[in-house]
């Protein structure tokens, strides 16, 4: 059974939520030109960029390239070409800078320690990011609220720094994205016909067993609050956290990829 077997199952609400969804988009677009839709290339992100394409918006689509996706994911960035006709912006990390990285900690420093982590995720995401980013008023993600604890105060629109954060599926649930997606022959990642709900960097994501939590599979052998790249954090930095006294550095960290500490919840429907 695939995962729009599994999932699809619109909100009694979704032709709403959808209304408002296409409205924002519209309106940010007219505010904060020029936009650009930051895309994972997971179901959330694979819905942005077609209700961008739905409602008739002028925004580029860029993806970060770490270097360590799997093969399936690299792979939607021809589908997205193809079917909407649109070239997507493809960023990598600093060649020299995650080669130093490599030599100096080895191919599995994430699972050494938080900071190990992060400073991969820096480098593999955060600075791509930057230059992403550079010269665009507003970005689009596919953030929603109830894709973790962290994420339950996700606004419509974030005003940062030096640019707006648009989130148009803010209040859709699970349920919703699949909907949308079989409602609309919309591709996706075959790994989510896998019980990859959440997908990132290969060694950094795991498939989620019944009743895990819908991001238990990222970053796996972390607590839930440290469980954010860096690319969304809060203005005021609580999306952050400081490495958990429950950190598990993995002995053999190629091998088994379960943990104890992850929280037991139902993957939101």
């Amino acid at each position: 059974m695939g995962a729009t077997s599994l999932y699809a199952q619109a909100s009694p609400d979704f032709a709403q939520k959808l209304a408002r969804s296409l409205a924002l988009l519209q309106s940010s677009a007219a505010a904060f030109s020029p936009l650009t839709q930051a895309s994972s290339l997971g179901a959330e992100d694979m819905v942005v960029t077609h209700l961008l394409e739905q409602a008739g918006i002028n925004a580029s689509v860029f993806v970060l390239d770490t270097g360590m996706l799997h093969a399936e994911t690299v792979a939607l960035v021809d589908r997205i070409e193809e079917r909407y006709a649109r070239t997507v912006d493809v960023y990598h990390p600093d060649a020299d800078t995650a080669s130093a990285f490599v030599a100096t900690h080895g191919p599995n420093a994430m699972y050494k320690s938080l900071a190990l982590r992060k400073a991969c995720c820096h480098i593999r995401k955060m600075e791509p990011l930057e230059r992403a980013l550079a010269g665009k008023n507003g970005w689009i993600t596919g953030l929603r609220r109830d894709q973790s604890s962290a994420r339950a105060e996700v606004h419509d629109i974030e005003q940062q720094e030096e640019r707006a954060k648009i989130n148009p599926l803010a209040d859709w649930t699970w349920g919703d994205i699949w909907h949308y997606i079989a409602l609309n022959d919309i591709p996706f990642n075959p790994l989510h016909d896998q019980f990859f709900p959440s997908i990132g960097c290969a060694p950094c994501t795991r498939a989620v067993t019944l009743g895990e939590d819908f991001r238990s599979g990222r970053w796996w052998w972390e607590q839930e609050s440290a469980k954010e790249c860096g690319l969304h954090v809060a203005a005021d930095g609580t999306h952050e956290a400081e490495e958990p006294a429950a950190f598990e550095p993995l002995p053999d960290p190629l091998a088994g990829r379960t943990s104890s500490i992850i929280p037991i919840r139902e993957i939101p429907a």
